[in-house]
């Protein structure tokens, strides 16, 4: 086996002094190459090449042309392509449909990827390389496997794989699947027949399939009727969101115009041990040396560490039951111990530990009894109200402990955001330990809303979890010299906000000083329940219909949560009629805003001097 080098290489000449004539395989991205494992492309890249298989990256290519395509030459076993760390669409454009104008994952913010890039990438690759199998991966083309609202065209779309000509789509995070499919191949297997794979979909062509038909599949609406039908499409989703445990999962059908779609059961979790060998691969923590400028998404995560996978939450708006699932997958004390006091010796690690989490960060060490029989509950979503769920932090406590004494680190933070309501159920001292020693001065919590109708669509806790968790922060606060914030994270235009519903919350946070300026207006992502929500304007597990705001009411709804900015001055006060609210219109202690411009910016003007 070939050690693992510095840096996997991006040019020809790398390969060459690493006595490589052919890569086995070739993994194309959107973003530029970091060595970091928070790199979806780096920690897929340093896997291949630990299980044996030597592998090439080309970053961010020019589309427009062959050149870049064709530098590393044809894989020995298959192209590997991703559109990088997000959906193109979601990184090219804002919430209003307007182009972004900066990158974070390319070299000085220069974006250099194109709309929908896992299409663009591998047309263009199945263009130059005709009979080399292609393999899709990463959130863009995992989020994309089954026929999905996409809001930038206001329609929906076929399977990505019924649109590319690829051979396979590694869904989830992918590292067993894609090992697989290279042993496979390297064994002298055709790609045609890898169609057992878990964590895999692929397509088999209609004759095939009526001849063919799998036993015990789920078989959804296929697209002509998803895409003319709301309710068929409310369906279709419901059915196949079920099928993402990879204990209880069964295979998932679609038919589609000329081509059958089917996703196989999820990947089965990656063990403790498995975790903790991936995790302490020789990432260098650096972007290519060929780079000469930063790539900025780097810097707030350079010296940060992943300590386990997957949440239960199941907050509507999040994708990641479909993409890391609902089961905790962690890491061991020890494996994390080992990897922060390697990065103590990383050039540039002033002894931060930026952050230790996961999607959740305080969901580390924590389970359910059910989780490895039976996997997930079909019937309910995990909460600390359930019997089963094991709530206790002792475990975050204890690996919290013992990487802040180690020895050239001073600090510990948690960036990551937390669960609110898992802290309010813990009787471990959890939260009393994390404001004493790794609370960098801004906690991060997500209520997202305070209306019972919108935390409900929203599958939040409610509004008063969260004055039960900011009663027990605040008292924490007691006798510090440093008083330490809670950073909020609110949401306008979900489905189930009315500007009634906004107008409540914008009171909740005038009430309880909770203004902020980091807020986010609702963009639908592909293969989240709430983006079926906005497209179907129904509950496609009640089929209930949803009330869903767009054009002028959504941008009223965005106003309203920063009602103190001059510039939604407007837009405020149209919300505030609309609702018949005109109380909240006017100079008084309670008002939202004034009926007088210059007043409402002396305000602002106040407002951030006493911020800083």
């Amino acid at each position: 086996m070939m050690p693992q080098p510095r840096f996997l290489p991006l040019f020809p000449d790398e390969g060459k002094r690493l006595g490589i004539s052919q890569f086995d395989v070739i993994l194309v991205c959107g973003d530029a190459y970091v060595d970091h494992p928070s790199f979806g492309t780096a920690l897929i890249g340093r896997i291949l090449w630990d299980a044996g298989f030597t592998v090439g990256i080309i970053a961010q290519p020019d589309w427009r042309n062959n050149k870049d395509f064709t530098r590393l030459g044809t894989p020995r076993l298959f192209f590997g392509l991703s559109s990088g760390n997000v959906d193109s669409m979601v990184n090219n454009f804002t919430p209003n449909l307007k182009r972004r104008s900066d990158d974070v994952y390319s070299p000085g913010g220069v974006p250099k990827r194109p709309d929908r890039a896992v299409l663009v990438y591998t047309n263009r690759i199945h263009e130059l390389f005709p009979d080399t199998p292609l393999v899709l991966g990463g959130i863009e083309a995992s989020l994309r496997r089954f026929a999905h609202y996409d809001y930038w065209q206001d329609r929906v779309r076929q399977a990505i794989l019924a649109d590319a000509p690829a051979n396979l789509l590694a869904f989830g995070m992918a590292e067993r699947q894609m090992v697989e499919i290279a042993r496979r191949l390297n064994a002298g297997e055709h790609v045609g027949t890898l169609r057992d794979i878990r964590g895999t979909a692929y397509t088999m062509e209609l004759a095939e399939w009526r001849s063919h038909r799998l036993p015990g599949i789920v078989d959804i609406p296929g697209f002509s009727e998803v895409a003319g039908d709301k309710r068929a499409y409310a369906q279709a989703f419901a059915l196949h969101y079920y099928e993402q445990d990879p204990v209880h999962g069964k295979t998932v059908v679609q038919p589609h115009p000329k081509t059958i779609v089917i996703q196989n059961p999820p990947a089965i979790p990656l063990t403790t041990s498995e975790l903790d060998h991936i995790y302490e691969l020789p990432f260098s923590r650096e972007a290519h040396p060929s780079y000469i400028q930063p790539v900025p998404a780097l810097e707030p995560v350079r010296f940060s560490v992943t300590s386990h996978r997957g949440c239960f939450g199941g907050c509507s708006f999040c994708a990641l039951t479909h993409h890391q699932g609902r089961i905790i997958q962690g890491r061991s004390i020890g494996s994390l111990v080992r990897e922060v006091t390697r990065m103590t010796k990383v050039p540039g690690f002033r002894g931060i530990v930026q952050d230790v989490g996961g999607p959740t960060a305080n969901m580390y060490g924590l389970f359910c009894d059910l989780w490895e029989k039976r996997g997930a509950c079909r019937d309910r979503y995990c909460s600390p109200a359930c019997g089963t769920l094991h709530t206790d932090h002792r475990s975050q406590c204890e690996l919290l402990t013992v990487l802040r004494q180690i020895p050239g680190v001073r600090k510990v933070f948690i960036s990551s955001g937390i669960r609110y309501d898992l802290v309010t159920a813990d009787r471990s001292g959890y939260l009393g330990l994390i404001c004493d020693h790794h609370v960098s001065g801004h906690l991060k919590v997500a209520p997202e809303h305070i209306a019972n109708n919108v935390t409900g669509t929203m599958n939040k806790p409610s509004q008063e979890v969260f004055d039960r968790f900011r009663e027990q922060f605040s008292a924490h606060q007691q006798g510090k010299a440093k008083k330490q914030y809670l950073l909020p994270y609110f949401m306008s235009g979900h489905p189930g906000c009315t500007i009634a519903d906004m107008i409540q919350l914008a009171e909740y946070i005038r009430d309880n000083n909770l203004y902020t300026e980091q807020v986010q207006d609702f963009t639908p992502t592909p293969m989240s329940v709430s983006t079926c929500m906005y497209y179907t304007e129904l509950d496609p597990f009640t089929m209930e219909p949803v009330h869903v705001a767009r054009g002028r009411e959504k941008q009223v709804q965005r106003a309203l949560l920063q009602y103190c900015e001059p510039r939604y001055r407007m837009l405020v006060i149209e919300g505030l009629k609309a609702a018949d609210r005109r109380d909240l219109i006017g100079s008084g202690s309670k008002c939202l805003v004034s009926s007088d411009s210059r007043k409402a910016y002396r305000s602002l003007g106040k407002l951030r001097e006493s911020e800083k």
